[in-house]
C-alpha cells in the first residue's frame, strides 16, 4: 500500500459530502442559481446512489400521502388530522415543479427513466379500520391536493383495482380502498445519477466517488477545511470550502459531530434497519400495478407501514412487501457496527438514554421483528396477498434509516422520525439528519438548506427561484386554482399519463 501524501491546493466555493439525491438536488439548484460556483463533491462508495437513495433501498417510491396511514392519525374524538398529509403532499409538488424544471430545461431528457405513474392505495379491514379510512377519504378529498380519490367497499371494485391482492380473499371480510391515480413511482437512484451526470458535465464542479470525509474543522478566516481520504490512492487531500453541505445519510450525524458546531451538541441518532419481500415470480408482478398500503402494527415506527408496492427499476416492474423493521448499530448499511457506540458523546448521552427509557414498545417491536421467522413473514404478507407462496419470494436487505434524537426540556430526549437541516449560525455548514419522508421531499428540504444558510443571497435568486419552482412563496394548499394549474403541468412535462 502507498504511503499517505497531503495535498492542501484545493480550493472551492462549495463541498458537498454524499453521493444521494440530497447533495444531487442541492448542487443542481445551486448550478442553476449561481453557474460561477466552484462545487466538489465526495462519496465514498464506488458510485453515487448506493446506499439510501437506491431504489432497492426503500427510496424508490415517491411519498405524497396519498396512501400512506401513518400521515393522517385519528384523533381521540374520532375525527382524521391531515395536516400532516397536506404538508407532505405539497412538499411532494414541489418536487414535482423540480424535476418539470430539469425536464423543460433538457437537464434530464427522459422522465420516464425515473418517475411512473402509478396507483396509490390504502386498504384496511375491520370495522374499525373502515370507519377509519371513510372519514380519512371525506376530509383528504375535499383538499384541492388530493382532488380524484376514490373510495369503495365493494369487493367487485376492488378486484378491479388490486387484482392480485382480492384473488381467493375469504368471504365475509369487511374492507375499504381508497384510489389515487396521481400516484407515481419515483426511481431516486436513477434522479441521483442523472443529476450528478449533469453536474459533473459542467464547469467547475468535480465529482470524486472512493473518497471518504474524515474530518471538517473552520479556519479563524470562517471557511472550511475538509480532511479527505482517496481510498483508491490512499492519498489525502485537504479541501477549503465557504460552505458545506453534510448529505451522507445515517453518516451525516459522526460528520456534523466533527464541525463542532453549537448547534450538533445534544443531538444523537437512532438506526433502523429494513427487509423487504421481493417478488421473484413474473406472472405474479405483472398482476398488480399499485402502491397498497395498510395500517401499521401498534408501536412500529412510521417507516415501517405495510404495503405491497409495485415500482419501475431499470426499466422493469418490481414487486416488494414490506418493510419488516430490524436494529443494528451501523449507520449506513455500508457502515460499520461501530457506529451508534462512537457517536454517543458526553453531550447527548442524557438525551439518548430518556429516548431508550421512553420507547420500550418501540424496542420490543424491533426484538419481535428481528426475531420473526419466514413462515411469520408470509403470513403478515397473506394479508395482502392470501395466495402468497414462500418460494415466490426472497428476502431482500434494504437501507439504514437514522432517526433524530434531541434534547428535551421536559423529557431528556425525544425521538424524531422526520428529517431536519442543522445548520451553523452562520450558514456555512448545514447537514440533513432524519429519514422520512426523506428523497420524496429533496426539493423542498434543499430550498430549506438555501433559507437558512443564504439568506443574503435570497433577494437575488428570487426570481430564478420562482422559474424553477412556480409555487415558490405560496401556499397551494390555499390556492386551489394555482394547485390545479400547476398539478396538470407537471403532468405533462413529466409524461405521467398513463
Amino acid at each position: 500500500m502507498s504511503s499517505t501524501t497531503t495535498d492542501t491546493s484545493s480550493s472551492v466555493d462549495v463541498v458537498l459530502i454524499g453521493g444521494g439525491v440530497m447533495s444531487a438536488t442541492l448542487g443542481a439548484f445551486l448550478r442553476q442559481l449561481q453557474p460561477d460556483w466552484s462545487i466538489s463533491i465526495f462519496e465514498r462508495l464506488d458510485n453515487v446512489a448506493e446506499e439510501s437513495s437506491d431504489a432497492w433501498n426503500n427510496a424508490g417510491t415517491g411519498h405524497s400521502a396519498l396512501c400512506e396511514l401513518n400521515y393522517t392519525p385519528q384523533q381521540a374524538d374520532g375525527s382524521v388530522d391531515i395536516s400532516k398529509a397536506v404538508a407532505v403532499n405539497e412538499s411532494f409538488q414541489i418536487s414535482r415543479q423540480f424535476w418539470a424544471y430539469l425536464v423543460e430545461q433538457g437537464i434530464i431528457a427522459t422522465p420516464r427513466d425515473f418517475i411512473t405513474p402509478v396507483p396509490h392505495m390504502s386498504f384496511v379491514w375491520g370495522d374499525a379500520n373502515v370507519s377509519f379510512l371513510k372519514k380519512r377519504y371525506e376530509a383528504l378529498s375535499a383538499h384541492p391536493l388530493f382532488e380524484g380519490m376514490e373510495y369503495s367497499e365493494d369487493p367487485a371494485q376492488m378486484a378491479q383495482w388490486m387484482p392480485l391482492a382480492m384473488k381467493n380473499r375469504p368471504a365475509g371480510q369487511k374492507l375499504a380502498v381508497t384510489r389515487s391515480l396521481n400516484g407515481t413511482d419515483v426511481n431516486f437512484g436513477a434522479l441521483t445519477r442523472l443529476l450528478f451526470g449533469y453536474l459533473a458535465s459542467t464547469p467547475a464542479c468535480t465529482l470524486h466517488t472512493k473518497h471518504e470525509v474524515q474530518d471538517i474543522k473552520q479556519g479563524k478566516d470562517g471557511r472550511w477545511r475538509v480532511q479527505v481520504q482517496d481510498l483508491r490512492l490512499n492519498t489525502q487531500r485537504t479541501v477549503s470550502a465557504k460552505f458545506v453541505f453534510i448529505g451522507g445519510g445515517g453518516g451525516a450525524l459522526p460528520l456534523l459531530q466533527k464541525t463542532g458546531i453549537p448547534e450538533s451538541r445534544g443531538v444523537g441518532g437512532f438506526p433502523v434497519s429494513g427487509q423487504f419481500l421481493r417478488c421473484k415470480n413474473p406472472d405474479i408482478i405483472a398482476q398488480h400495478h399499485a402502491k397498497v398500503y395498510g395500517k401499521a402494527s401498534v408501536g412500529a415506527p412510521p417507516m415501517s407501514v405495510p404495503h405491497l408496492d409495485t415500482r419501475m427499476i431499470n426499466g422493469q416492474r418490481a414487486l416488494l412487501f414490506g418493510p419488516y423493521a430490524g436494529f443494528s448499530t451501523r449507520f449506513l448499511k455500508n457502515g460499520s457496527l461501530l457506529d451508534l457506540p462512537r457517536s454517543i458523546k458526553s453531550n447527548n448521552i442524557g438525551a439518548i438514554l430518556a429516548v431508550a427509557k421512553d420507547n420500550w414498545p418501540l424496542t420490543k417491536y424491533l426484538i419481535q421483528q428481528v426475531l420473526q421467522s419466514n413462515s411469520e413473514r408470509i403470513n403478515a404478507l397473506r394479508d395482502f396477498v392470501p395466495e402468497a407462496r414462500s418460494e415466490d419470494w426472497e428476502l431482500v436487505t434494504a437501507g439504514q434509516r437514522v432517526q433524530i434524537i434531541k434534547k428535551d426540556a421536559r423529557k431528556g430526549g425525544v425521538l424524531q422520525f422526520g428529517t431536519e437541516v442543522i445548520a451553523s449560525q452562520d450558514g456555512s455548514v448545514a447537514a440533513l439528519l432524519g429519514a422520512s419522508p426523506g428523497a420524496s421531499t429533496a426539493a423542498p428540504i434543499m430550498l430549506t438548506v438555501l433559507k437558512k444558510c443564504f439568506a443574503d443571497k435570497l433577494p437575488e435568486w428570487d426570481a430564478k427561484l420562482k422559474e424553477i419552482i412556480p409555487s415558490f412563496g405560496q401556499n397551494l394548499a390555499d390556492n386551489p386554482e394555482l394547485c390545479t394549474q400547476l398539478r396538470d403541468k407537471t403532468t405533462t412535462v413529466l409524461n405521467l399519463k398513463e
